[in-house]
């Protein structure tokens, strides 16, 4: 137990001090010490940074990725019992050196899983029925129903819809999924047991033979030197003309250039795109210049509804209460 008159939390998230002290108010009667909130940000010197993480108990990371957590960071880190990044990415952070350092890095495990899971239902939906075009002729005084027809407009009912990535996120749409009457084929590092897969309505396939065989492909990996750009264009020129893709993962995880000339010359029938390999992404970006073509492009916000930015912060100040109780941390993606 530290010797200091307060416990004290490093916010590098872009919330007031104030806003991070009254979210932990609530629990001061569960602490022998009471909390004092240092917020930093990527404007400050890195002396002021040094400063902070140097008194630290605990850092919570930033939700926007603007000021990453760096393996030179940890070396100050004296003290620091949990780095909380509250979101489900945390690339941005050095996690092997925080783990070398003894720094377990917690982001918000399944906070906002049902969220994306939800995003990447309804964005199948309406790239299967080409709805943005629909209201978009609609809006503009044009009654398109007979072009919408001879493009092809489907269900999802019968089809195959091919899960990358099985953690919390892919079995969430796994589960949402049943209901509709579809096939469920998923791909992960690590394959689950056949009884489980049974118990969840689910058919393991290698990578290449999901792409084939899907109707609907979303990807639900973090970003890894493994899954850098693991969807390029050999695997998109695997699936099928009539095929989807969803990605509100990390936009790193595609080959934006070449999902850009999958949708401009045909290799697919369309994409929903969340995330992007620089945020926010430029007018000449590969897939914000596309004209035309069945996309729907949404500003990083599968996971951020209301509903799971409540769920995100209190999963985030709860972990960190648990810490200063001495309580072992939850959602450990390092140790």
């Amino acid at each position: 137990m530290s010797d200091k008159e307060s416990y004290i939390i490093v916010s590098m998230s872009p919330l007031p001090e104030s806003f991070m002290k009254a979210l932990f108010a609530p629990y001061s009667s569960q602490l022998d010490k009471p909390i004092e909130v240092i917020a930093v940000s990527p404007k400050d010197s890195m002396e002021k940074i040094k400063e902070a993480l140097e008194k630290a108990d605990v850092v919570i990371g930033d939700y926007s990725f603007s000021l990453p957590i760096t393996a030179e960071m940890c070396e100050y880190m004296k003290n620091v019992r949990l780095i909380a990044q509250p979101s489900t990415g945390y690339d941005h952070i050095d996690i092997e050196a925080c783990a070398k350092k003894g720094i377990p890095v917690a982001n918000v495990g399944e906070a906002n899983a049902v969220s994306v899971a939800e995003y990447t239902i309804m964005t199948a939906i309406a790239l299967l029925r080409r709805l943005i075009k629909a209201h978009l002729d609609v809006s503009e005084g044009k009654w398109s129903q007979w072009e919408l027809m001879e493009l092809g407009t489907y269900d999802l009912y019968g089809k195959t819809w091919g899960i990358i990535g099985f953690g919390r996120i892919g079995r969430e749409v796994a589960k949402r999924l049943r209901g509709f009457d579809v096939k469920i084929l998923y791909y992960d590092k690590y394959r689950l047991p056949e009884e489980k897969e049974a118990e969840l309505g689910v058919k393991y396939a290698p990578l290449p033979k999901l792409l084939k065989l899907s109707d609907i492909v979303s990807i639900h990996v973090p970003l890894t030197s493994e899954t850098e750009k693991m969807i390029g264009e050999k695997e998109l020129r695997l699936m099928k003309p009539t095929a989807i893709l969803i990605n509100p993962s990390r936009g790193e995880i595609v080959d934006e250039e070449a999902l850009a000339r999958a949708l401009s010359e045909g290799w697919i029938m369309g994409a929903a795109v969340d995330v992007y390999s620089v945020e926010p992404p430029g007018t000449d970006h590969p897939l914000i210049k596309l004209k035309n073509v069945n996309i729907i492009r949404t500003p990083h916000i599968a996971g951020a509804t209301t509903d799971a930015r409540s769920r995100i912060i209190m999963t985030t100040i709860e972990n960190v209460v648990r810490v200063l109780k001495g309580e072992p941390p939850i959602n450990v993606v390092n140790m």
